[in-house]
Parts: structure tokens; C-alpha cells; sequence
């Protein structure tokens, strides 16, 4: 769970305070925002362009740019609006949001194509190549910064759409569990309506209500979303009178089936005489995809090192003056299919830091095999920064280069290959990483269990753009420096 998010109850609790901003208001100041953003971005790539191809604000042409760019601003937002990137549903987690602007945008430049071929318009191909990118970039990164701030406030409580659970005590409160561990979808359980079981309440989420008036206990409590849980043994029927009672009513119908940690690409849905079938494709480790990412790694890892050989420098310079020892620390950790290899690090604690381990076992802080002391007394003044920082951890671009490593995966841990048990093993199916999902969802402050479910939530649904996610959130980690120690 989020270390800077309080749980279940304190997640119901923020909801209901915030009530006095309803959700609708909320949603419609999110939509409005991004309206006028797009606008202004759009309108910015319009003069930008301009700019760059013509020099001055003079017509140089037949075709009056002015009304070029007029043109194109009111289609580029209409194809926005159409492929409805201003939805609520969209805001704050997830690749949709993105995928969608990609998509109008590419849509708008083929319609310029189109009607410019047809037409036989001359429209400068510079403008069109410079308004293209910037503005799409400029889309991507007012919508990075807004789904920043809406997490930022989801954490507190806020901006959240309020849910009310239908079904048993279990199917509710593994909803509102699931939910809590991940504040920035915005979900937040804070009334369940029961299958008539006759409890008052599940843990401290009250009952308002059966399954007969869900519109009424979602009145009730202010619930914005309706929620159908995997563990209500519900027919199909009830499900679809469920949705005709909500219809009308601005209330949101979601059901959750009772599939976990599977992300979207996997996920097919067919129907079937009208019942949505979902199905589950295997996770893939082997074939093209796997020899994208080792390109991206070689690619990658060498732009890294280049790019980071000053900081590597200057690392290298201050462990040695630090004291005595190597500058790199080398230690053997358990790679793909259970393989060790010498992972390499700056090093960051004193020389005899091994010798002393067992010294330290009984103020180990880490759940499971791992070992964490906030305070412990083998690091130096250095590596303290360095560790910081993170870039105590750069030294394995190289072992990423030599194919030990990857960029992105599960991180390689210091412990014996007997160690892992069961569902751990699968973490072992991919190549380790520099950094990972675990990393960036609150690095060392995240619980044994949670890593491992993160780990193995990332091996089974790796995919070019999650590792580029990850990398983009792996900056905004080291800056915070949240969990690094």
C-alpha cells in the first residue's frame, strides 16, 4: 500500500468529508480544465509552426494560414472530444487517456492529408511537421501534470468517486482493499448494499441497503458508482436489472470480476448469446516482444552511460576519497531462471559491512527475505547520498549491457535461489531490473508480500509502454526520494 495513504477507513472517512464537493463537480471542473489546457496547447503549436515555416505573420501563400490553423484547431478538438478523452473514467491512471490522444491526433493530421489531397491544397509541409509533434506533446504533458495533481489529492481523500459495493462481506471488502492499495484510480468503497444477509455492517463499511433498491442505498449514501463484487453469487438477470435501474441516474455501473492483477492487453472480451465472455491470454516471455526489449536495453543502457558518465565520474571520485575499500561493491544476486551474477554497485557502506551483517539481524526493519535498516550504521556519509539518489545503483547499466540485466524488471535480491518458494519463483522468468513497478510504488517502504505481488504483476503484463511508465515514474522517485535508504 502507498505509505502516504492512510487505508480503507481513512479512504471513506476523506470521501465523506469531501462530500460537499459532489463528484459531478469535481469531474466537470477536471473536464473544463483540460478543455481550456488543450485549447491553449493547441493554439500555441498553431503559432509555433507558423512561425518556424514562414519567419514573420505575413501571407505567403494562396491559402490564408489563418484560417489553416483555425481549421485545424476546431477539428483537432472535435476529434478529442470525439474520442472522449475528457471522461471522467479516463482521469488519473492508466494508458487510455493517452492512447485516445494519440489517436485523435493522428486522425486530425490524416484528415489534413485527405482533404489537402482531394482538394489540392498546398499547405506547407513544415507547418504540418512542427504543429504535429509540438502539439501532441504539449497534449501529453498537460495531461501528465493533471493526473499528477489528481493523485496528489486522491492520496488526501479528495477528487474521489464514490463507490457502493453490492454483494457478501468478503466480495465488499476485497473490493474496498483493492481499491485502497491503489488511491490513484479514485475509488473509494464507502457504503455496501447486501445480497440480504442481514449484517449491519462488513468491517467498517456500513450496509445501506439490499440488492433490491440499489438505487435508493446508492441515494443514500452519495454513491457515485455502483459496484457489482466477484464474490456475489448473482445471476446474470439481476446484473442486467441492476443496469436498467441505474439508467438515468448519472451513477456509474462497474463489475468487478474475480480477476486479479491481469492488465488490459491480456484481456479479451467476446460475447456470447449476450453474456461478455473474458478471455485471458498467456503471459508471453519468449519470441519478438522479448527481442524488442533487449534492443531497448542495449540502446538504452549505452545512451544511459553516455548521458550519466559525468555523475558515474564524480561517484567514483568521492567513494574513493570516502575511505578506504573498492569502489565498486560486487555481490552475487539471483538473475533469470535462477542464475546468479555479480551485480555491481558504488559502494556505499563500510568495507566490513558484510562481516558484521549478522551483528545487525535483530533491527532488520524488511518483511521476508529482505533486509532494511533506516538508520544503519555500516553506511558512509557518502553512500548515504549516494543511496539518496539512487545513483549507487548506476554501476549496473553496465550489467545491463552485458545482459545480466534489463532496464526494467523485477529487482535482483541478495538472497540464496532455495529461498523462494511457490509464487516467488515466477519473479525469476525475466531478466532483473535496475528499476521496476516495486521501485516506483514506494520503493523500500513497500511490505515483502506487496513486492512480490508488483514483481509478478509486471512479469506477466510487460509491455514496451509500461516500461517506459516505469522509467518516467522511476525520475519522479528519486526526486522524491521516498523509500530510498
Amino acid at each position: 500500500m502507498d505509505p502516504d495513504f492512510p487505508g480503507v477507513a481513512s479512504v471513506r472517512e476523506g470521501a465523506q468529508a469531501a462530500e460537499g464537493m459532489t463528484t459531478q463537480s469535481w469531474r466537470r471542473a477536471r473536464a473544463i480544465e483540460l478543455i481550456l489546457a488543450d485549447l491553449v496547447c493547441i493554439a500555441f503549436a498553431m503559432v509555433l509552426a507558423y512561425f518556424v515555416r514562414f519567419g514573420d505573420i505575413g501571407d505567403v501563400s494562396p491559402i490564408s494560414y489563418g484560417s489553416v490553423a483555425a481549421l485545424l484547431w476546431g477539428l483537432w478538438m472535435a476529434l478529442l472530444a470525439y474520442s472522449r478523452v475528457y471522461e471522467s473514467r479516463m482521469l488519473g491512471i492508466g494508458t487510455e487517456e493517452f492512447r485516445r490522444v494519440t489517436a485523435a491526433t493522428f486522425r486530425t493530421f490524416g484528415a489534413v492529408a485527405i482533404v489537402s489531397y482531394l482538394l489540392k491544397l498546398e499547405i506547407a509541409r513544415g507547418f504540418v511537421a512542427v504543429a504535429l509533434p509540438v502539439g501532441f506533446l504539449l497534449l501529453v504533458l498537460v495531461r501528465y501534470m493533471v493526473r499528477l495533481r489528481l493523485q496528489s489529492t486522491r492520496r488526501h481523500g479528495e477528487n474521489l468517486n464514490r463507490v457502493l459495493a453490492v454483494g457478501d462481506a468478503a466480495g465488499v471488502l476485497d473490493l474496498a482493499q483493492q481499491t485502497a492499495q491503489d488511491p490513484h484510480a479514485g475509488f473509494a468503497v464507502v457504503a455496501a448494499c447486501s445480497a440480504g444477509d442481514g449484517e449491519q455492517s462488513y468491517g467498517d463499511i456500513p450496509v445501506t441497503g439490499s440488492i433490491e433498491d440499489v438505487v435508493g442505498a446508492a441515494r443514500a449514501c452519495g454513491a457515485d458508482t455502483v459496484a457489482v463484487t466477484a464474490g456475489l453469487a448473482i445471476r446474470s438477470e439481476r446484473v442486467r436489472r441492476i443496469a436498467w435501474s441505474l439508467e438515468g441516474s448519472d451513477i456509474d455501473l462497474v463489475i468487478a470480476p474475480a480477476i486479479a492483477d491481469v492488465a488490459g492487453p491480456r484481456i479479451t472480451m467476446r460475447p456470447v448469446s449476450g453474456l461478455p465472455l473474458i478471455y485471458v491470454d498467456e503471459p508471453q516471455f519468449t519470441g519478438g516482444r522479448r527481442v524488442v526489449k533487449r534492443a531497448v536495453d542495449l540502446v538504452g543502457g549505452f545512451f544511459l552511460l553516455v548521458l550519466l558518465s559525468p555523475v558515474l565520474l564524480v561517484a567514483a571520485l568521492a567513494v574513493r576519497l570516502s575511505g578506504p575499500g573498492p569502489v565498486l561493491f560486487r555481490q552475487e544476486r539471483v538473475g533469470r531462471d535462477g542464475s546468479t551474477f555479480a551485480c555491481l554497485k558504488f559502494r556505499s557502506m563500510r568495507p566490513d559491512a558484510e562481516a558484521v551483517l549478522s551483528e545487525l539481524a535483530d533491527r532488520n526493519e524488511a518483511s521476508g527475505p529482505l533486509f532494511k535498516i533506516k538508520d544503519d550504521p555500516r553506511i558512509t556519509p557518502v553512500g548515504r547520498v549516494l543511496r539518496r539518489t539512487s545513483v549507487d545503483e548506476l554501476p549496473q547499466l553496465f550489467n545491463v549491457l552485458a545482459g545480466s540485466m534489463s532496464l526494467v524488471g523485477p529487482r535482483p535480491l541478495a538472497v540464496a535461489d532455495e529461498q523462494f518458494r511457490g509464487d516467488e519463483r515466477r519473479r525469476m522468468l525475466v531478466r532483473p531490473g535496475i528499476t521496476g513497478l516495486w521501485q516506483v510504488s514506494g520503493r523500500g517502504d513497500q511490505s515483502w508480500d506487496e513486492a512480490v505481488r508488483l514483481d509478478l504483476y509486471y512479469v506477466e503484463n510487460w509491455s514496451l509502454s509500461l516500461d517506459i511508465a516505469i522509467l518516467l515514474r522511476t525520475a519522479l522517485a528519486v526526486v522524491r526520494g521516498q523509500g530510498a535508504y
